[in-house]
């Protein structure tokens, strides 16, 4: 990794919270998503701007700005790490989008999503192989293609009211679905 060259990437603002998840103990984390990036992390703490430039492979380097948007919203440094994997992708939704600004809607929505104790999101993730954050007025979702699908239908329907019993009958057809074609394939 060449880090006498660099190329301005990209910017991005983190809440303030977050900095220190992102750069971890002893600047552990920054470095590790330098090095799997390829890229040079110059962190602002006072403001929360994150300058990322490229250092190495563009690929690499383009994956990293995911990472990094992944903790700022929530996912912990191992989660958001596995998103240097080719499969693996962010989706992050605004829940601004479904409520009227002042209004308790967000609030409700997280709650649907969350669930008693996380029970909801944890049932999204284990019949998904997804992680979900629901941070500040997102609800973000790590996954590979096929599960993100599935993942962003059961979180479109708890958005617009499905009932939790609803959400769990799809999750689970579409999990016996998704385990009979990994069979298929298998043995191809």
């Amino acid at each position: 990794m060449k880090t006498n060259e660099r190329t301005y990437l990209s910017s991005i603002k983190i809440p303030k919270d977050r900095i220190g998840v992102l750069v971890g103990q002893k600047g552990k984390i920054k470095r590790k998503i330098e090095s799997m990036g390829e890229v040079q992390l110059d962190v602002d703490s006072n403001g929360g701007d994150i300058e990322i430039y490229q250092v190495g492979d563009p690929l690499k380097s383009s994956k990293s700005i995911s990472v990094v948007q992944a903790i700022a919203r929530g996912f912990s440094p191992a989660n958001a790490l596995t998103l240097f994997s080719e499969s693996e992708e962010l989706i992050v939704i605004p829940l601004r989008d479904f409520a009227k600004p002042g209004s308790r809607r967000i609030e409700d929505i997280k709650g649907r999503i969350i669930g008693t104790k996380g029970s909801t999101r944890r049932i999204i993730e284990e019949l998904t192989s997804c992680k979900i954050s629901v941070y500040g007025d997102t609800v973000s979702v790590i996954g590979d293609y096929v599960s993100l699908e599935a993942s962003l239908k059961a979180v479109n329907m708890l958005i617009n009211g499905s009932r939790h019993r609803t959400v769990y009958t799809f999750l689970e057809k579409n999990a016996r679905k998704l385990r009979l074609q990994r069979i298929e394939e298998s043995f191809g």
